[in-house]
């Protein structure tokens, strides 16, 4: 675990007309480790793995993977990396597995169904093997890009915002898949503005904002510093009174309804957030968004507060 897979060091992107993306970067994540990448909107998150992924050209610096240069030895350190985007861009009419068994051709791999059978099977995705793209969910969607990104076998997955628009429970899904590609020995690195995402996957955790690292500190470490914080819950349809059976959780009900406030301490072993997850959905109430708040993050988190302040 001690052994840097992916190096970045003094890594700087500027466009024309004087934008900076990546200010300075330099970053080493080991390999085996989960690394969450935490960031407001804009702060350089997508820019960092494009140009770690080769995608985006550096304006200076150097990026190994595996020991090899991702400029002079491009197709060396590609092979080893498997990216997950944002964006679902898929063949709507093809079947899964040809989607899959062409992004490991892509590579020059041999054929090898044996091989991707696995990785259908591990993201649930082998009943759908002979399905068109257009007729899965979002969220097997999202599994498809992550098969792809697989297919090729690399030894570092970089998972792009992977809950972005995806429900809470498919969010739980989407953990409960990285931690078995951790346990299979892949390095994941993991784009994010939820910090319990973060919370819940992460070995380590980096800070960027306005393309700069602000720090990168092991997860544990970070939350007992954090102490308590709010989860503040959007409910997709606004209530005029709690449920009765939520009273134990001391959760407060904004002026209009529509969204809850559950305090809870960081350190303690148990924050009770699936407890009263479970109880939300129980009470048949359906939350639209979550988003955690602390004033004393402002230190650690200085984007993330500023964007997290807005009302």
């Amino acid at each position: 675990m001690s052994h840097p897979i992916l190096s970045v060091e003094g890594l700087k992107k500027s466009y024309a007309g004087g934008m900076v993306a990546l200010d300075d970067v330099s970053l080493e994540i080991r390999e085996g480790e989960i690394l969450a990448l935490l960031g407001p909107n804009g702060a350089g998150k997508t820019t960092l793995i494009s140009t770690i992924c080769g995608i985006t050209q550096p304006t200076a610096g150097r990026v190994t993977v595996g020991g090899h240069d991702t400029v002079s030895a491009y197709r060396a350190a590609r092979a080893l990396v498997g990216l997950v985007p944002q964006e679902i861009n898929l063949e709507p009419f093809e079947k899964v597995i040809n989607t899959v068994r062409f992004s490991r051709g892509l590579f020059g791999h041999a054929r090898d169904d044996g091989f991707l059978e696995r990785i259908l099977r591990q993201l649930s995705l082998w009943d759908k093997r002979d399905a068109p793209i257009r007729t899965l969910s979002g969220g097997m969607k999202r599994r498809v890009l992550i098969a792809k990104a697989l297919s090729h076998n690399p030894r570092v997955l970089f998972l792009d915002e992977p809950s972005a628009g995806v429900d809470v429970e498919l969010r739980r899904d989407m953990w409960e898949v990285v931690r078995q590609l951790k346990a299979d020995g892949v390095t994941i690195i993991l784009t994010t503005h939820y910090i319990e995402e973060a919370e819940a996957m992460a070995d380590r955790i980096a800070v960027i904002n306005r393309g700069r690292i602000l720090l990168v500190e092991d997860k544990d470490a970070l939350m007992r510093r954090m102490g308590r914080k709010e989860l503040r819950i959007t409910l997709k349809d606004p209530i005029a009174r709690l449920p009765d059976a939520l009273d134990d959780f001391g959760l407060t009900l904004d002026s209009g309804g529509g969204r809850l406030v559950y305090g809870y301490d960081r350190q303690a072993s148990r924050t009770g957030i699936v407890r009263l997850l479970s109880a939300l959905q129980a009470a048949g109430l359906t939350v639209a968004d979550l988003e955690t708040r602390q004033s004393s993050l402002e230190e650690i988190f200085v984007g993330l507060v500023q964007e997290g302040a807005q009302p």
